[in-house]
């Protein structure tokens, strides 16, 4: 191939780039919203499952909650893992076994095997939340177009929450509980057709081993304290939650502790030290807990 015909290749490619990031952001909030709305979808579709699968009260609860904990405590584990083998790998990965495992939560047949399913749906959602916002930042370049991408990734993220009762209703008036899962389908067959043309790969090259503890304790961490809040609400205070919550304090103080002595961690916590940096982190706290309240 001649140089000339590399170039025209390689501005036809800048161009199509050009024409298509808004495109691409597109798909990648949609799929993010998606992922919101899984977590509050099932509300209004709990009397119609449970009639099917007949749960204890036990499960019921875990089948409600599990999705979000697995989340909850993959999240960074699985934004370090993208940086390690590239973001649009870990996106496309997790889209794919999204849809896949959706399928698997639809046609549940026992208590067991729903919150499996929605646990499984929890590891592939926490792979695609951290690596459409870190495209997002590769494909604008422009500070002024990053914000607004940012500003509308955050905006779908949180409204995700609040659609997820209406889409599951409206679902519920015309088709059977499993439906609601269903509908992940298509936007993610969508995100994987449109990724492998438009979104671009990257990847931190100097990122360094992907460490096996420091995940164990950052999902331990989150899940034993997000557990504990989520039972003193429902049912006060006691010593299940008191429990969760010193095993899941000591396990997130031991990751703070080893990410301050690895060369390459998965969080560098030397980030918080910066109060712009502590201070954005905790207003998008607030304003989350605001929200989901």
């Amino acid at each position: 191939m001649t140089s000339s015909t590399v170039q025209r290749t390689s501005g036809a490619d800048e161009t199509l780039y050009r024409r298509g990031r808004w495109l691409a952001l597109a798909v990648l909030v949609l799929a993010v919203l998606l992922v919101a709305v899984d977590a509050t979808v099932l509300g209004l579709a709990t009397p119609f499952l449970s009639e099917d699968l007949k749960p204890t009260g036990t499960q019921l609860l875990w089948i409600g909650d599990v999705y979000s904990f697995v989340i909850a405590g993959l999240l960074v584990s699985m934004g370090s893992l993208g940086d390690r083998i590239g973001r649009k790998k870990l996106l496309l990965t997790g889209a794919v076994a999204f849809g896949a495992v959706s399928v698997l939560n639809a046609y549940a047949t026992t208590p067991e095997m729903m919150i499996l399913a929605r646990a499984l749906l929890g590891v592939a959602g926490a792979t695609l939340m951290p690596s459409t916002l870190a495209l997002i930042r590769n494909i604008f370049h422009d500070p002024r177009e990053r914000s607004i991408a940012i500003g509308i990734w955050g905006a779908m993220a949180s409204a995700g929450a609040a659609v997820g009762p209406v889409v599951g209703g409206f679902l519920l008036e015309h088709f059977w509980w499993g439906s609601v899962f269903l509908i992940n389908l298509p936007v993610m067959a969508v995100l994987v057709l449109v990724g492998i043309r438009l979104l671009p790969e990257s990847k931190n090259p100097v990122a360094g081993p992907w460490d096996l503890t420091s995940v164990a304790l950052s999902l331990i961490g989150m899940v034993g304290v997000v557990y504990a809040i989520k039972e003193a609400a429902s049912h006060g205070p006691g010593w299940e939650s008191g429990a969760a919550a010193l095993i899941g304090a000591a396990a997130l103080y031991g990751f703070v502790r080893r990410q301050l002595t690895l060369p390459s961690p998965l969080l560098d916590m030397r980030l918080f030290r910066h109060r712009g940096f502590s201070g954005a982190v905790l207003a998008d706290l607030l304003t989350i807990l605001g929200l989901s309240g």
